[in-house]
């Protein structure tokens, strides 16, 4: 008792200026512990230097895991020396331990403080630093670990020369009392941290806004089954109605959901996207509501949902239909009341969010088995949106295949320059179970395949459809009839008349006649027809078309 009364001014000092180094690293954005990882660790080292000329302790270190290494991945993580006093650079350099390994390493594991005596007489010292002589010194050594929202991210250790168990003691509450304002710090560091990757995101999602990233004429399609989805589409977008839109995989139902958000009021806030089916179902609640510090094993810092990051601009929840029971009944109170609480914990949070759904199963089938909650079914579906599938909207074929080749050259990667009737043949010929998403897929198979020439031929597309194809089913089918005598390759969509001459018949059709709806204006009929404006203008001129005719007369 008269040591710790002896040592109290002391102790006393040596809190006050580490508290004081650590509230000028924090004054604001610009301070040590909040820009960097060389800004940490000066300030640690700091910190240790006053521990050893208060204490007399022989040296100190400080051992940190990264923060960012998952959870099931903990115990291959390197737990290294950040910062150290009395070590030189190679004896800190040599020192790395793994989660359980030694006595840094079982520390950390158990979050409990280990006591060393006498270092030459305890095996799971390691010496990894080669600091000590224990053969020569009498040493004794401290090791506390640092618990930042009830998980070890580092530990507190110091040297000193063998002393009684009271005087050990003592130094052991004296490194936890330092561990704590340390964990403090590192917890203020990582609460920045997300808050800087919060806003560069958000930065970067205006960046793509500014640049037109998402673009009203990426939906192409001119076909009769499109048009009332683009109707439908122009109609719900201004309003802060609820949409689903539904649809088979790869029929585009995120990019009609972009196209909203696009057109909306909400256009400059958040569009975030969560795919349901995607996340592990233990995860669902979490990443759409958030989570409190310390809520489970792993959660060291408060974490904001998607609910949270989409305030006020549109969340978009894709398949939708793969929610548990528990979660579509929690969706449904945030739904329905504008409020939710984060995972463990007791706050509840009001947001200002537009809600869009997306699904490709039969939700209606789904409340009959009693599989989707028949409430969320009608909260969600205020303003339902089927996208047909492709086999259904076969004229849009072409103008897809168009806008995935100018996107290739866009990107750098290849020129193409043309596609031959016979691999135009197949890809009319074709079913596409998987949609726009295999078409694309599909294309830039054979972009690549095509070499230097940049000409896609019916042999640079995958086997099946070189075999025929599907049917309107998705049954296999057999390829157009050939022309008697014609040349390989030539196909035919059927005898007497070539695919080249009935595609060139349609999309001169298609062109006139947003030509007479627009009053001749040429940059709204390639806007309506899915092209670019060049496009328009080649396409013209292959035609034999004059704008200047379509131009409604003056009253």
């Amino acid at each position: 008792m008269e040591a710790a009364i002896r040592h109290e001014p002391t102790e006393l000092r040596l809190l006050f200026e580490v508290l004081q180094a650590f509230e000028t690293a924090e004054a604001g954005p610009g301070s040590a512990i909040q820009t960097g990882p060389a800004s940490l660790t000066g300030r640690l080292e700091a910190v240790l230097a006053l521990m050893s000329r208060y204490t007399g302790m022989m040296r100190g270190m400080l051992a940190l895991i990264d923060p960012d290494v998952p959870l099931p991945d903990l115990h291959e993580a390197d737990i290294a020396i950040r910062a150290s006093y009395g070590l030189s650079e190679a004896e800190k350099e040599k020192a790395r331990y793994r989660l359980g390994e030694g006595v840094i390493g079982r520390a950390m594991a158990s979050g409990q403080a280990a006591l060393v005596p006498k270092v030459s007489e305890e095996p799971l010292f390691l010496n990894r630093t080669g600091a000590r002589d224990p053969r020569k010194e009498e040493i004794s050594f401290i090791c506390v670990p640092i618990m930042v929202g009830g998980r070890a991210l580092g530990a507190l250790c110091a040297d000193r020369l063998f002393a009684d168990s009271i005087a050990l003691e003592e130094d052991m509450r004296l490194l936890r009392v330092l561990a704590s304002i340390i964990a403090r710090s590192l917890q203020a560091r990582l609460d920045f941290n997300a808050m800087h990757n919060a806003l560069l995101e958000e930065n970067r999602r205006l960046q793509n806004i500014l640049h037109g990233k998402f673009k009203l004429d990426q939906m192409v399609g001119t076909s009769k089954a499109m048009r009332p989805v683009f109707e439908e589409l122009a109609q719900v977008a201004d309003s802060d109605a609820t949409v689903l839109i539904r649809g088979e995989s790869g029929t585009g139902k995120e990019l009609a959901a972009r196209l909203v958000h696009a057109n909306s009021a909400r256009a400059a806030r958040p569009f975030i996207a969560v795919n349901c089916a995607a996340l592990p179902e233990g995860l669902v609640e979490s990443e759409l509501f958030g989570s409190e510090r310390g809520a489970f094993t792993g959660a060291v810092a408060t974490r904001k949902g998607r609910f949270e990051l989409a305030q006020g601009g549109t969340l978009f929840l894709d398949e939708v239909g793969d929610m548990t029971p528990a979660t579509q009944a929690k969706l449904l109170r945030a739904i329905q009341q504008k409020e939710f609480e984060r995972v463990g914990g007791s706050q509840t949070l009001r947001v200002d969010v537009r809600l869009l759904a997306a699904t490709n199963r039969d939700l209606e089938e789904m409340v009959g088995r009693g599989e989707f909650r028949r409430d969320l079914y009608y909260r969600l579906s205020v303003f339902p949106i089927s996208l047909p599938p492709l086999r259904k909207r076969k004229d849009d074929i072409m103008p897809l295949v168009t806008h995935f080749v100018e996107k290739i050259g866009e990107r750098g990667r290849r020129k193409i320059s043309r596609i031959t009737p016979a691999a135009v043949s197949l890809l009319m010929a074709y079913a596409w179970p998987g949609n726009i998403r295999e078409l694309e897929n599909v294309i830039e198979r054979a972009g690549i395949l095509s070499g230097e020439s940049g000409i896609i031929d019916s042999r640079h597309l995958p086997p099946w459809l070189q075999r025929g194809g599907q049917d309107e089913q998705g049954a296999p089918g057999s390829p157009p009839e050939a022309l008697p005598g014609a040349l390989p390759g030539d196909l035919t969509v059927r005898k007497g008349k070539t695919l080249d001459e009935t595609l060139g018949q349609v999309e001169k059709r298609l062109i006139e006649e947003s030509l007479r709806e627009s009053g001749g204006n040429i940059a709204r009929s390639a806007l309506a027809l899915g092209i670019s404006e060049r496009i328009m203008g080649l396409r013209l001129k292959k035609y034999g078309l004059d704008y200047r005719e379509f131009r409604k007369p003056r009253p």
